[in-house]
């Protein structure tokens, strides 16, 4: 056996990264139906309060969509929960028994919780097939994402996961040369690759042409029940296609929750983000 065979079997995926690959979320206690619960959290920056005693649940397989005016929290609301912001008083759990709290952004990736930002970041020199295998990788330095062999699981995984976010036809098409769409749909696949309970998407549809939001909708409507998701967004159209309850943060808060219908005969809500 030539020492290069040699390397490339120790860097296996399927043998030497079993762990990382394939995540254990049995220690996620959704019994009581709910994967996120989010409670009077309060976060300040320099005298301003971001946050202000935010309470609200996140239950398991729903869509849930957050929508409310320019400086109402709702970044904020979601660097708390990925560990990029510490909050000043509150608690942020998932499940029952894990505090996030407590956890580093990295650790509450591996718990099952990932974030789509608005802008897509993709690998624009590989295609689209590599840009999945290597959201899957467990070890991202360069030597064994680029040596190791996948096996024939995790193989159908990364094609099982292009068919979902409809790819497939162009899985040999670099990353690069997709539309704004499509490479929105590309990152989304990418954090599905890492098996995440829940998901949290930033403005999927900014930038979108009608056709590619009608089948952002519908990817999003698809991965509910088998994820928890999500969905901050401006464009109330895109969010009365495909949410069933709807939460409104205005200063830090939550204002109204409800159904499109409720949410938009709400006076509150009215006054303060529908219409303005």
């Amino acid at each position: 056996m030539s020492m290069l065979e040699k390397i490339r079997q120790s860097v296996r995926r399927d043998q030497v990264f079993d762990v990382l690959n394939k995540q254990d979320y049995s220690e996620v206690d959704t019994s009581h139906g709910t994967i996120l619960y989010v409670e009077d959290v309060s976060v300040s920056f320099d005298g301003f309060k971001a946050i202000n005693e935010l309470n609200f649940y996140i239950e398991v397989g729903e869509l849930r969509c957050m929508i409310g005016p320019n400086g109402a929290g709702k970044t904020t609301m979601m660097d708390i929960i990925t560990g990029k912001t510490r909050p000043d008083t509150g608690s942020v759990w998932f499940g029952q028994d894990i505090n996030l709290l407590k956890m580093t952004e990295p650790e509450i990736a591996q718990a099952g919780v990932g974030r789509k930002f608005q802008k897509p970041t993709v690998f624009e020199y590989h295609n689209i097939f590599e840009n999945l295998e290597m959201a899957m990788a467990g070890d991202k330095r360069v030597w064994p994402t680029f040596r190791a062999k996948l096996s024939s699981e995790q193989h159908d995984r990364i094609m099982s996961v292009m068919d979902t976010i409809g790819l497939t036809e162009h899985s040999t098409q670099r990353a690069g040369a997709l539309s704004h769409g499509q490479k929105q749909w590309l990152e989304i696949g990418m954090l599905l690759m890492q098996n995440p309970l829940l998901l949290l998407v930033d403005e999927p549809v900014a930038g979108m042409t009608h056709q590619e939001m009608d089948k952002t909708g519908e990817l999003l409507t698809s991965l509910a029940g088998e994820h928890s998701v999500v969905v901050v967004e401006h464009d109330m159209d895109f969010v009365r296609s495909i949410a069933n309850r709807v939460s409104v943060l205005h200063q830090g808060s939550i204002l109204a929750e409800g159904t499109m219908d409720q949410v938009q005969n709400n006076q509150k809500v009215i006054e303060v983000y529908l219409g303005e």
